[in-house]
């Protein structure tokens, strides 16, 4: 994050549409149970290739039968099964051809001509519109997927491909055509995964299972690592999208379906995606362009401004500030590394932890996430201060749910270029919410006593929702 004249704070007017309604009223409202994940029951059983299942038979050139070419295989199976009956129920009239040419490699090895290039050192999976072709890398792309996230982060990329086929097949369908931008291509491309996805989650595949927990989990931290490195802009020739984007784009297509996939196109990256290059002011101070000491007294003060600015409509008593560390609390337990004490209206920070989660991680060493991710767990203990302020409960069922959506909603006030002074986001901070949000202890998606959210992409998920359609929304969606 930076101090800069993109900032947080926003007209009066804004802030009273999109954080005034948290305080005014009765908090009514429906919610998804947080015991589900888009209406599935929360599972943390096996994900992966189900056992006892014989392989698929499919045409494959330069395959050697290994282990990743099998599995490779049996994916992409599934995926033209599921693509068969689905596409004529989603667009009417439509019907889905198996893709003509099935493509092996090893890129250590001896090259291959496919799509007019060769393989030779290329760790990559691709579809190729050319010949109707879908191409992998055997020898070190899929067992580095398999080896870092599972079996199902195989399935994933590979889904994605058939995603690529699904809208060349459609064409204006899926609002495809020669001159379509590259980053309109990828995000259909992730949310046709996304439905794919559901259809395994609801244990519909022949070759596999997903659990909506843990495994689900390991899809999403697929989608985050094969992201676009921030400072990526989303108008670049080959853009895919960052994290946040790339997920946000699954979860349409698994919460809403095919339909919704095929609704993305110029003018609705142009107002939803959050991939943009670095500016001026986005400095490097030592730990990476966009990312702040957030010990730092000057960025503590400014996001505490940001805050009480996002807030300035409710009335509440805002929260003082003690970075001297975790201390006991009357009526609530501590949360680590930034805790909320309603009993004395306190946001307790422990400096030192939270300045290893806001350090990233750099190559060859361990680090944490970035500096927004710390950032965003205080917002998270802020937000409990307004709920307590508002009538609102501080460790039901929703507030988990509630907090991610209020943190993502003040991010989404970060994110708008106001002429006005606090923090403002950088690109790459989105994704470091999203690296919080799916690990098991997220304080950005937990209540006041630090008991989170228990499904990642739910925690994502609600906090997309504040991002996107702001406070209001939250209280909505997230009340009991």
């Amino acid at each position: 994050m930076g101090i800069g004249r993109i900032a947080v704070a926003v007209a009066a007017t804004v802030a009273l549409t999109a954080c005034g309604t948290v305080i005014e009223g009765s908090p009514k409202g429906e919610r998804p149970d947080p015991r589900k994940v888009a209406g599935l029951d929360i599972s943390n059983g096996p994900s992966g290739p189900k056992q006892g299942v014989p392989d698929a038979d499919l045409n494959v050139e330069n395959g050697d039968g290994g282990e990743m070419d099998r599995l490779a295989i049996n994916t992409l199976a599934d995926v033209q099964e599921f693509w068969k009956a689905e596409l004529p129920r989603s667009f009417p009239g439509k019907s889905f051809e198996p893709v003509k040419r099935l493509v092996s490699y090893d890129s250590g090895g001896k090259g291959v001509e496919v799509c007019r290039i060769n393989t030779t050192g290329v760790a990559n999976a691709f579809y190729c519109a050319l010949d109707d072709s879908i191409t992998w890398d055997r020898g070190e792309l899929l067992p580095m997927l398999r080896d870092s996230f599972g079996s199902m982060a195989v399935v994933t990329v590979l889904a994605h491909e058939m995603g690529h086929a699904v809208q060349y097949k459609l064409g204006a369908a899926s609002n495809i055509g020669a001159n379509t931008p590259s980053i309109v291509k990828e995000q259909q491309a992730d949310c046709y995964t996304g439905v794919f996805m559901r259809w395994v989650a609801e244990n519909k595949s022949k070759h596999f299972e997903l659990s909506t927990g843990e495994g689900l989990n390991q899809v999403l931290q697929t989608m985050f690592f094969i992201r676009d490195s921030a400072g990526t802009s989303f108008e670049k020739q080959g853009a895919h999208g960052s994290a946040f984007d790339r997920v946000s784009a699954f979860q349409f297509g698994f919460t809403r379906g095919a339909a919704r996939c095929a609704e993305i196109n110029e003018a609705e990256i142009d107002k939803r995606i959050t991939e943009r290059p670095f500016s001026v002011d986005d400095k490097d101070l030592g730990q990476g362009r966009g990312n702040a000491p957030v010990d730092q007294d000057k960025y503590l003060k400014a996001l505490e401004e940001s805050l009480r600015d996002a807030y300035k409509s409710s009335g509440a008593a805002f929260p003082t500030f003690d970075k001297g560390g975790i201390k006991s609390c009357n009526d609530a337990q501590t949360t680590s590394p930034a805790s909320y004490c309603p009993a004395t209206n306190q946001i307790q920070l422990d400096l030192p932890s939270l300045v290893k989660i806001g350090t990233p991680p750099k190559k060859g060493n361990k680090g944490g996430i970035g500096d927004f991710a710390a950032f965003a767990v205080i917002a998270s203990r802020f937000s409990l201060s307004i709920q307590h302020a508002t009538g609102f409960k501080l460790d039901d069922d929703a507030t988990g749910q509630r907090t991610a959506c209020l943190t993502g909603a003040w991010a989404g006030l970060a994110n708008r270029p106001e002429p006005a002074a606090g923090l403002r986001l950088s690109p790459g901070d989105l994704d470091e919410a999203v690296a919080e949000l799916l690990v098991d202890d997220s304080l950005i998606a937990a209540d006041v006593n630090g008991t989170a959210v228990p499904s990642g992409f739910a925690r994502v998920e609600a906090f997309g929702d504040g991002f996107f359609r702001g406070s209001s929304f939250c209280v909505k969606k997230y009340s009991i």
